[in-house]
């Protein structure tokens, strides 16, 4: 296990990886497809144990049928499971979904509500799917979107210790500009997909390893030593 720093060790170090993130990654979008809060609920619910990519190849379709909460709410959960299927677990993702927007239409006056506490009440959200829907909706970042590949990193850079998301989104709001609590978590993202993956992180290519304690020393070639010679009047030559 990663030794932790002082905490001042790791906030400079958490702007420096920040700083460099946006260097490597300077658009941070998200990457479900949506035009309405309640459409990027519903995406974020299907995205759990699911790739973006398939979800967005769901949810053209799915937001034909069924538009906005009320349609959601008033359909057949038969149809929503059968629309979604292709995302997994669609039996219990259909039907959070479904409870989800009956909630929003009989609590929140069919709008999807602003605040995180209300959010939490509705069936299949999490604070991941809160944290996404309030920052990308509404500009509100209320936390840091701990999905596994910001815990996993996260862990590997020795910014936290812990494994439960809760707690590893606690340690990363104590680190981070709060206006950067969501770019954060979508450029670890885009980095864990492309280089820091979960089996063979591709040390040897990565613009944060002199930062990060878990860096596989063995594949980060060294920069090379000067050449010393002398040249006319004795003087020394570096080159």
């Amino acid at each position: 296990m990663v030794r932790l720093r002082s905490l001042s060790a790791r906030k400079q170090q958490a702007l420096e990886i920040l700083v460099r993130l946006k260097r490597l990654y300077p658009e941070a979008p998200c990457t479900l497809d949506y035009e309405t809060p309640v459409q990027l609920m519903v995406a974020t619910i299907l995205s759990a144990q699911c790739t973006d990519e398939r979800v967005n190849q769901v949810t053209p379709a799915l937001f034909r049928r069924l538009p906005d909460a009320e349609a959601f709410a008033n359909a057949d959960v038969a149809e929503i499971e059968s629309l979604v299927r292709s995302t997994g677990f669609y039996r219990n993702k259909a039907k959070n979904i479904q409870a989800a927007c009956r909630l929003i239409m009989t609590q929140f006056g069919g709008e999807v509500p602003q605040r995180m506490e209300d959010l939490l009440t509705l069936p299949g959200v999490a604070r991941k799917t809160a944290n996404v829907v309030l920052a990308h909706a509404f500009d509100i970042h209320a936390g840091v979107t701990v999905d596994t590949h910001v815990k996993r990193l996260s862990g590997r850079l020795g910014l936290t210790k812990e494994t439960d998301p809760l707690k590893i989104e606690r340690d990363l709001m104590k680190l981070l500009p709060q206006p950067d609590w969501e770019n954060w978590s979508i450029r670890l993202i885009y980095h864990g997909r492309a280089v820091c993956n979960a089996r063979n992180p591709a040390c040897d290519v990565c613009a944060l390893a002199d930062l990060c304690p878990s860096a596989d020393r063995s594949k980060i070639t060294p920069p090379p030593l000067p050449v010393v010679g002398f040249v006319p009047e004795g003087r020394i030559e570096v080159r």
